[in-house]
């Protein structure tokens, strides 16, 4: 009775409005303001007509009234095998069979406030993202603060639902889902679910209609109708009662000249059955239109968690091994592996479910992520340009001047190097559109006069910003109009593409000592047919930073002289590396690299030099327990004047019998300078080793620059890049050591 006065009310003003209008056409001398009035009475009217079918239906129903919810089961039953073939399966990227969705689904979070939408500057997002910090967070670049709740939870709290989502974050199979669980009473068992891909509904309500598009009810009728169920009042039963779970998904799959009159229908649609629960998927950056009026909230999909990458790949590899045993086991190793430090930009990637697929899938051919990560992602970056449409079999409208895949990449690729060398991983939309409106100005244009294409090729880069957004995901709107690269690692791989394609080693070389730039030259070496001239560049310019400080070239030569003073079974780079690190740089990590074992007792030598240098040190680490490391030096020494001048030493120390921390520390305070100053002359005296080289804070920033150079050198050495022999081993045996440089100077 409610619904039946609501709309005689409504039907009342419409009656109104439509005079209204129509008096207006008649006195209208306006052809386009004509046109416009002859489209809103086409709306009011069909509005009426709406309403007025909905009213004798309500009357038809109060007099044969039935059990609704004995109908609702009955039509879910007729139905179940329509939302089984529908929702049930799903085709995974490069696996040939179905799947099964109950086998692969993992939960996703959502977020009920939309990322895009608050207020934010650059600088706010960029606060906390620091690439040159050594406690950088490489996902801060998408991080998300708001807490975020289950699906099924956000489903079950409104009724009228617009789910966003970048491409590939599970929208569709998350409604699939939903369909599911519906069907099987498992969620709203009190609903009919009713599965409509929208591209699929604008092309066939044109054939279905007899003029222009059917409703959407018809549509529904006609699917009904293919289940055996051929009474149309069943149909309307259920949506006037609101008995209906309705899910639209792919709004932004809908082709531009269809969509105006597919949200008008849905508009219809909603008003009309109003007490149903609808929820309509859309990738986030294509959503032109907000059902605001008809009480619609918009949510959005999170990125996957830790323990959702867990069970989406325990899943996936069980599935793929079709055996959960050996399943369990892959996955354990895939997750062991993509944690650790060195695969961290793979990881980074792996938060959505299509790239989170194609990492499984890339790691189940080897038990092992690719030695050049080039080729990941570059399999990404074709998996959101192209293939993702193309397995779902969705065509996009095409966007300005037909942009090839070729040149979005090239696009891409030149906003990446250029932001990424400015610093900036996040920028304003006014800032991006002149980035792409310069690379437009580069393509054949038909020339106009001068204003009016300033004019159109700034509306031609907003469109290809919100193409480029909307249909790949690879630039994404972090706040309102600040967009970054969806990840750290495309916006590196696209850079490390654009040095590599211009052959630009000088400006690569000359980022060496900024540790943000790390990945990109891994990258660029990986990329290039041959890496000779980048890695011989790469160290001269690290030569070349210590080449012009005399003490630090003295330290350098001591180095290389005390390494050719050891018999070891190394690399001499690897024990030069060594000595290094007994510098104020304090680091293994380029010995270990370059050959050195990890258990320093293998070498005599090398582990009694250690140990010196650590009782040395004990005034910088007092929680070292001195007389320990110094037995250690005593048992090490095969000198007996070594020894002897050692256990003087020892012998001045405090006796430990009883511990008496409290008069070692008196001790301590009065004699260190005087003790550790003679410990100092018995090393450089018995072992060359122990200088006070006294560098200066800006010498020691230095030399920390000239050894992580050196890293990334050497790491760059140990990639899958092609070095020829010749300069792999020349570099190598030159490491740590000036004379390359001066040679190569010469040279020049």
């Amino acid at each position: 009775m409610e619904r039946c006065q609501y709309l005689k009310e409504q039907l009342n003003q419409d009656y109104k409005l439509l005079k209204q209008l129509e008096d207006e056409r008649r006195c209208e001398t306006n052809p386009r303001r004509k046109l416009g009035l002859n489209a809103d009475i086409e709306e009011i009217e069909q509005r009426i007509r709406d309403r007025e079918t909905e009213l004798k239906s309500l009357g038809n129903n109060q007099n044969n009234s039935i059990d609704i919810d004995t109908l609702v089961q009955q039509v879910r039953q007729q139905r179940h095998d329509k939302i089984q073939d529908q929702c049930g399966t799903m085709r995974m990227l490069d696996i040939s069979q179905l799947i099964a969705i109950s086998d692969i689904y993992t939960d996703v979070n959502i977020l009920e406030k939309i990322t895009s939408q608050q207020w934010l500057d650059a600088s706010d997002l960029a606060r906390n993202f620091n690439p040159e910090s050594d406690n950088f967070d490489r996902l801060g670049l998408g991080r998300v603060r708001q807490k975020s709740v289950p699906g099924l939870d956000a489903v079950s709290r409104y009724n009228k639902l617009m789910v966003l989502g970048k491409p590939g974050s599970g929208k569709t199979t998350f409604l699939q889902w939903v369909a599911i669980k519906c069907d099987l009473g498992e969620f709203q068992p009190n609903r009919v679910p009713i599965f409509i891909r929208l591209k699929n509904f604008a092309e066939d309500a044109k054939t279905i209609g007899t003029q222009g598009f059917a409703p959407l009810q018809d549509y529904i009728n006609e699917e009904f109708i293919s289940r055996g169920i051929t009474d149309k009042s069943v149909v309307e039963t259920i949506l006037i009662q609101g008995k209906a779970l309705i899910l639209l998904d792919g709004l932004d799959e809908v082709l531009e000249e269809d969509d105006d009159e597919v949200i008008k229908l849905i508009r219809r649609f909603v008003e009309k059955y109003f007490k149903n629960k609808f929820i309509i998927t859309c990738r986030i950056a294509a959503q032109k239109y907000r059902f605001v009026r008809e009480g619609f909230s918009d949510i959005e999909v999170a990125d996957f968690k830790d323990k959702q990458v867990e069970l989406f790949a325990k899943k996936w590899f069980t599935v793929a091994r079709n055996n959960p045993q050996a399943g369990e086991a892959t996955a354990r190793q895939f997750i062991e592996k993509l944690n650790l430090p060195e695969n961290q930009q793979i990881s980074e990637l792996a938060v959505t479910p299509i790239l989170l697929n194609l990492t499984c899938l890339v790691f189940s051919a080897k038990n092992e992520f690719p030695s050049k990560r080039s080729q990941l992602y570059e399999q990404g970056l074709e998996i959101l340009l192209i293939r993702w449409d193309e397995k779902r079999g969705v065509k996009r409208d095409k966007i300005y001047r037909n942009l090839s895949v070729e040149h979005k990449i090239e696009l891409l690729s030149q906003v990446a190097a250029i932001t990424f060398d400015k610093n900036h991983y996040f920028f304003e939309q006014r800032e991006l559109q002149q980035y792409i409106a310069d690379y437009l100005c580069t393509l054949p244009y038909e020339q106009t006069d001068e204003q009016t294409d300033q004019v159109t090729l700034q509306q031609d880069s907003k469109a290809v910003l919100e193409s480029i957004a909307a249909q790949h995901g690879l630039l994404v709107e972090r706040a309102r109009e600040i967009y970054s690269f969806s990840h750290l690692t495309f916006q590196e791989y696209l850079t490390a593409r654009e040095i590599e394609a211009k052959s630009d080693i000088a400006l690569l070389v000359s980022k060496i000592t900024e540790k943000r730039w790390r990945e990109v030259f891994l990258l660029t070496a990986g990329m290039m047919r041959n890496a000779d001239e980048l890695v011989q560049n790469m160290k001269q310019r690290i030569d070349g930073l210590v080449a012009g400080d005399e003490k630090l070239q003295s330290f350098l030569t001591w180095v290389n002289q005390k390494s050719l003073s050891v018999e070891v079974p190394y690399k001499p780079s690897a024990v030069r590396a060594f000595y290094f690190a007994l510098s104020p740089v304090r680091s293994r990590d380029l010995t270990l690299s370059l050959d050195l074992s990890r258990d320093l007792t293998l070498s005599l030598d090398l582990s009694l030099d250690f140990h010196l240098y650590v009782t040395l040190d004990y005034s910088l680490n007092l929680t070292l327990d001195l007389y320990v490391t110094l037995d250690l030096s005593l048992n090490l020494t095969l000198d007996s004047e070594l020894k002897q001048s050692l256990q003087q030493l020892k012998d001045q120390l405090p006796s430990r019998e009883g511990n008496d921390k409290e008069q070692f520390n008196q001790w301590w305070q009065i004699n260190s300078r005087t003790w550790i100053e003679q410990l100092r002359t018995v090393m450089i005296q018995h072992r060359n080793i122990g200088y006070n080289w006294q560098f200066s804070d800006s010498q020691k920033q230095l030399l920390q620059h000239y050894y992580n150079a050196n890293q990334l050198l050497v790491d760059c050495l140990k990639s899958d890049c092609d070095i020829s022999q010749e300069v792999r081993q020349e570099i190598e045996d030159n490491l740590l050591f000036i004379t390359y440089y001066r040679n190569r100077e010469a040279e020049e």
